[in-house]
């Protein structure tokens, strides 16, 4: 397909930010536009109506205009709750965040209006890991230690046991626990770097993501997606954290890939 050869892809496909680093630039061009829903088509606007008038309205009007590099979101059924969480449960294979459930007969209503819309993730992936650095965070946060970086273990080609940075975060935690996080990094300061503090290696911090994928900017190789602060493991010693290859193993990669080959596969073909 032209589109193909000229370099067409996913903005993002929950693995990998390649398709989006550049985002507003070039790339931009060459990247897939999922339509889910319409809030205006041809001048008339769409808000007032029901999310099934204007998901009908928006497949009639894809279907006229067949747009470029372009589909429509796929709609889910289920028969019931419990089976819709066993689709919900296989999103992770497919490289989704989770499910988007929409009552049929909603508006589209500004802001965040409850009981219309409900965004149902997937579980979260946790990770036992070890503070490494802190810096200042902004705003109200100013004079706290607030923006942490954390390792996991891993040993090197020489056989030495070290840690090696796999995320940073700066959510997550109470007000109550940033000022004992706070008062941990000033006792427990090492090094200096700036506003950057290295810490000595013995807080766990177990953390909470969405995903993890390969990375060539990280020097562990992988990166987390949304990080942030689960549980501050004061109780747990630092050397009982987890190890890089425990990461490594929670990678998205031949299921997830395995559908994203088959749907850029189908996109090729449709606009051949």
């Amino acid at each position: 397909a032209a589109e193909a050869a000229a370099g067409w892809k996913l903005l993002f496909d929950g693995k990998s930010t390649a398709g989006w680093r550049n985002y507003g630039k070039s790339t931009i061009g060459k990247s897939w536009i999922i339509d889910d829903d319409a809030l205006m088509l041809d001048g008339e606007d769409l808000r007032g109506l029901s999310f099934e008038e204007r998901r009908a309205a928006l497949e009639a009007w894809h279907e006229r205009a067949a747009p470029p590099a372009t589909d429509l979101s796929d709609l889910i059924t289920a028969p019931s709750k419990d089976a819709l969480a066993e689709i919900r449960e296989g999103s992770r294979a497919i490289g989704i965040e989770g499910l988007m459930l929409k009552r049929r007969e909603s508006p589209y209503l500004p802001g965040r209006p409850k009981g219309h819309w409900y965004k149902w993730k997937r579980a979260p992936l946790t990770l036992d890991c070890v503070m490494m650095y802190a810096q200042r965070g902004s705003g109200k946060r100013s004079s706290f230690y607030s923006d942490y970086t954390f390792g996991a273990w891993r040993t090197d080609d020489d056989g030495n046991l070290g840690l090696v940075p796999v995320g940073k975060a700066y959510s997550g935690f109470t007000d109550a626990e940033l000022k004992d996080l706070d008062r941990f990094v000033r006792n427990n300061t090492i090094d200096r770097f700036g506003p950057v503090r290295s810490v000595e290696p013995k807080l766990v911090l177990e953390v909470e993501f969405d995903s993890v994928h390969r990375s060539t900017r990280h020097k562990s190789g992988v990166a987390m997606r949304f990080p942030r602060i689960h549980r501050i493991r004061w109780d747990k010693p630092a050397d009982e954290a987890d190890r890089l290859e425990t990461l490594e193993a929670m990678i998205e990669t031949v299921a997830g890939e395995t559908a994203q080959a088959e749907l850029e596969t189908a996109r090729t073909a449709a606009s051949d």
